[in-house]
C-alpha cells in the first residue's frame, strides 16, 4: 500500500493539509500527519490546532512514497527551515519519488532548483520563486514526479491529482463525484 507522509509547521494552511489527508484516506491512500515542531499538536495559520499522528523525529521515511508540503506563509517557513525535512525532499526528488507542495510551499522546491525546466503554479505572490520553472495559473501541475498547487482554493483539486497519482484518473474522477465535486 502506499504511504504518503504530509509536514505541518506552525502556521499551516489548515484547508491545505487537511482536505489532502481527508480525501487520501477516503481513497484509502495511508497518509500522515507529521509535525515539524517536535509537539503533537500544531496550530494553524486560522488559530485552529490539530493533533498530529507523528513527529519528524518518529519517521523512517524509507516507508513513504511520496512527502506533502500544505502553504500558509508562516507554515511554510517552518517547514523550510526544517533541515532534516530539506534533506528529505532533496532526497525523494533524486530517486525519483514523489513530492506535491501547495500554496506558498512550491517556492522550497524553487529555492531548491527541483523545478527547474519544469511547469509548476503557486499562490501568486510567490510565483517569482518557481525559479526556473514555466510558471503556469493552472490549479495544479504535476511535472514528472512533482506536483505543485496554487492555494486553499484548488486544494480539492491538488488532493484529487494525487489520488489519480497512486489509484488512477477513475479513481480520482470518482472521489470526485462521491464528494460532489465539479471542476
Amino acid at each position: 500500500m502506499e504511504r504518503i507522509a504530509i509536514f505541518f509547521a506552525e502556521g499551516y494552511e489548515e484547508i491545505e493539509g487537511l482536505t489532502v489527508v481527508d480525501i487520501c484516506r477516503r481513497s484509502g491512500i495511508a497518509i500522515d500527519m507529521v509535525s515539524v515542531n517536535g509537539e503533537r499538536k500544531v496550530k494553524g495559520s486560522h488559530d485552529i490546532t490539530v493533533e498530529m499522528d507523528k513527529v519528524f523525529e518518529e519517521l523512517d521515511l524509507d516507508q513513504y512514497d511520496m512527502l506533502v508540503l500544505p502553504g500558509g506563509l508562516k507554515g511554510t517557513q517552518g517547514l523550510e527551515s526544517h533541515e532534516g525535512l530539506m534533506k528529505q525532499i532533496d532526497d525523494f526528488y533524486a530517486k525519483g519519488k514523489y513530492i506535491a507542495a501547495v500554496c506558498a510551499a512550491p517556492s522550497i522546491f524553487g529555492h531548491r532548483g527541483i523545478l527547474k525546466g519544469k511547469r509548476a503554479c503557486s499562490y501568486p505572490s510567490f510565483e517569482s520563486h518557481l525559479e526556473g520553472a514555466e510558471v503556469t495559473a493552472g490549479p495544479v501541475e504535476i511535472a514528472d514526479h512533482v506536483i505543485t498547487s496554487r492555494g486553499m482554493g484548488t486544494s480539492i483539486d491538488f488532493a484529487l491529482a494525487i489520488v489519480s497519482v497512486f489509484c488512477g484518473q477513475q479513481a480520482a474522477d470518482e472521489m470526485a463525484e462521491k464528494i460532489v465535486y465539479r471542476v
